[in-house]
This record gives C-alpha cells, structure tokens and sequence, in this order.
C-alpha cells in the first residue's frame, strides 16, 4: 500500500533504518519459481513508533494541514435534525466546523462516545471474544548491521503458534526487534511471564526464537509488557444497514477491530484510509449516498478479516484452554463449510509451493481467505500435499516443560 500511494513514506523509513524482507526467502523448496506478481511479498521490518514519527512529518507538510496538539475531542456539532455531523467540539470548549469528520482514534472508537452525548441513535457492534493475552519485550541487537540471528521461518517474522502458547520475533528498524508470547487468558499458571527471568526462559525454549537471545546476541531495551487482546468488533459506525449519521467516518481500528495476534491492524487501517480518501474525493456531497459508499467501502476492506479473526480466535482459544485443563481439544470446523482449515492449509504449505504463496497471501492481507481457500484448485492441492514430506522441524516444549521452566526462573 505505501508504495502504491505514498512511496515518498516508504523510501523515508528505509532511510531511517526499516527493512524490506523478501517472504519468498521462507518458501518450501529451493526450487522456488518466483512469478510476476510474488513482488507483493514483501512485509516493513519497522518499529510502530519510528512509522507513526514518519507519517506525522509526511502529514505535518501536506498543505492546509494543522495539528492541534494537547486538544481532544469531547463531542460533536450536528445538524438540527441530528443526521448530519457540522463539526466537532473540543475539551477546552472551542466549536470546529466541519465538513466530514473522521474518527481515527484507534479501537477505543471516541465516535461512538461522542454520538452518546449528542443523543444521536447508535447502532449495534459486531463483537467476537477473544480469549488471549499478550507479554511482549523490545530488543536492539549488539551487532545490528550484521545477518539476523536466526531465520524467518515466517517470512516476516521467526517463531509460531503452537498447540498451548505462541513465541514470535518480529524484526524492525536499525537492529531492533520485539519477542511476544501469546498465552491464554485465564491461565494463572503463564502470569509469571511478566516477569524478564521468565519471559526469558519461554523465549530460550521456543523453536527460531531462542537464537534471537541467545548471551550476547541482544539487550532489552524495555521491560516486558502484558496486554490483554481486545475483542474483535466490527463497529457500527462501519457497518451497512445501521443508521449513520452523514459525514462521520470510522476508519482503522475504530471501525474494525481484529485480534493483533494475527498483525493485520496497521495493514487495514492503511488500506482503509487510502481508499476513504478516495471515495470523498470521488463522492464530495454529504448525505446518505456518501454513507452508504463509505460503510460498502469499510465492509468491503474489514469483514473478511473480522471473521477470520473471530474464527481463528476461537480456535487457538478452545485449543489452549484444552490443553491447560488437560484435555482432548474438540474439532474446530473451518470458517466455512468446505473450505480447508487454516491448519490443513500451513500443513500443505510446507510441501507445496502453490499452496505457500496462497496460504502467506492470506496472511499478509493481500488476498482474503474466500479468494484463496475456496478455490477448488487451491483446496485439490491441500488436500493431495504429501504429508510424508512435510519437515518435522525443532520441537516447541509441552506445556509442562514450558511451566516447569518459568516456574524454575522464580524459584531460582
């Protein structure tokens, strides 16, 4: 997406020390055959902050663009008929006329706040539990400018997401990368990975991460962080056949929230905005017909990754309660009828190349699942993939040696 529409903000965070990484370097077989339109795989190795620094400056010189720092938004001006959006009213009381009014205040959605206090009707979410939590700790390599410690057995990131808890390394800029663990939320028993001895052992015994902290090759630069992942929610203001008030624009995280274990929430949210800002252009007049266009367009660009998330949340959630409570894990039926398991489909992907750049598409936002997994040559692939050929690779640690090994780091 930057370099279609902002390739001037692309070339500035290479400047400042981001990464392009080739995906195709983690494809199955070394005869990989690259086609015309494999130049899309590629994902920006660059912290979140150093991007936003750099959009702020891009932002900050455009012109007819001024900043209001240290104001916030506390409601809105609406017609008298409380149909239309007229402007916007700040904290310190000042009234903002205003044309559209867009809503990027990420997944907090301030919009739906606002709408409350003017009394105007709001509509209904769609909301989809999850049931994960996140520990995450920043690194800077000690020898930054040199090869990664280890692969990217993901493309754009080394670890996994196993059968009781997941480990990613996502490298950014200037030699300096996060380690996130993903764990259940009500799982007592993974608490302590708050704690750096512990998140350290976790990160030393998960299969392409471990080589990422090995003594000497890294410092932490933070200490380690715990989030609870929000729901996934597809929010009303960005839906069709709710009442919308005209003018008002959700984009991003604000309309559509998807579980950040699976990253897609910045890629969205660029997609997003771009495509909102041609639809204003294209569709000037402020009414219900701009509306309409703009919650197809927000639909059109989130569903399809609402309900993956939802269905995948639910997955790894049902997964990994089963396994802290040490039972069978139940079936998981596909998110729809036919089509392949997310599962079926990585198992096939690491034998057949086909299936590969299907599957990493799908992951990185560029095809939805319905464009890939239910094409009936796509799901004859997966299902013929030899499973005999599939590589065993290194062993993530069960549960219990995951847990004896933190628990061992406090005790210690």
């Amino acid at each position: 997406m930057l370099r279609q529409r902002a390739p001037h903000l692309l070339d500035a965070a290479q400047e400042e020390g981001a990464r392009l990484l080739d995906l195709t370097e983690a494809a199955p077989t070394e005869a990989f055959d690259k086609p015309a339109d494999d130049h899309e795989l590629v994902a920006l190795a660059v912290r979140r902050p150093l991007l936003e620094l750099l959009l702020h400056r891009a932002v900050r010189a455009l012109p007819g663009v001024a900043f209001g720092h240290g104001t916030a938004v506390r409601g809105l001006l609406l017609d008298p008929a409380r149909s239309r959006v007229a402007g916007v009213v700040t904290d310190r009381g000042e009234r903002v006329p205003a044309r559209f009014v867009v809503d990027a205040t990420g997944w907090k959605a301030a919009a739906l706040t606002w709408l409350r206090k003017s009394r105007a009707p709001i509509g209904e979410d769609l909301v989809g539990t999850t049931q994960l939590r996140c520990f995450s700790r920043f690194y800077r390599l000690n020898a930054p400018g040199g090869d990664w410690p280890g692969p990217l057995n993901r493309g754009n990131a080394a670890g996994g997401i196993w059968d009781h808890y997941a480990a990613v390394v996502h490298p950014a800029d200037n030699g300096t990368f996060a380690i996130s663990v993903g764990a259940l939320t009500s799982d007592p028993a993974t608490t302590i990975l708050r704690e750096p001895a512990a998140f350290t052992a976790a990160a030393r015994l998960s299969p392409y991460v471990a080589a990422w902290i090995e003594e000497g090759t890294a410092t932490p630069l933070t200490d380690v962080h715990a989030i609870t992942m929000p729901p996934n929610i597809m929010r009303s203001t960005a839906r069709p056949g709710q009442r919308q008030i005209a003018g008002l624009f959700a984009v991003g995280d604000a309309a559509c929230v998807t579980d950040p274990l699976f990253g897609r929430g910045m890629s969205l949210s660029l997609q997003h905005a771009f495509r909102l800002a041609d639809l204003l252009d294209a569709h000037p007049t402020v009414g219900e017909h701009q509306s309409e266009n703009a919650v197809r367009l927000a639909e059109e660009v989130h569903r399809p990754w609402y309900e993956q998330a939802v269905h995948d949340s639910r997955a790894y959630g049902g997964l990994w309660r089963a396994r802290a409570e040490g039972l069978a894990p139940s079936p998981v039926p596909p998110a729809v009828q036919g089509r392949p398991s997310m599962a079926d489909v990585a198992r096939a992907a690491a034998v057949d190349a086909v299936v590969w750049r299907g599957f990493v598409r799908v992951l990185m936002g560029l095809d939805t699942p319905a464009e890939i997994l239910d094409s009936a040559g796509f799901q004859d692939r997966v299902r013929t993939a030899p499973a005999d050929r599939a590589p065993i690779g290194a062993r993530p640690p069960t549960r219990q040696e995951l847990l004896e090994a933190i628990t061992a780091r406090r005790e210690g």
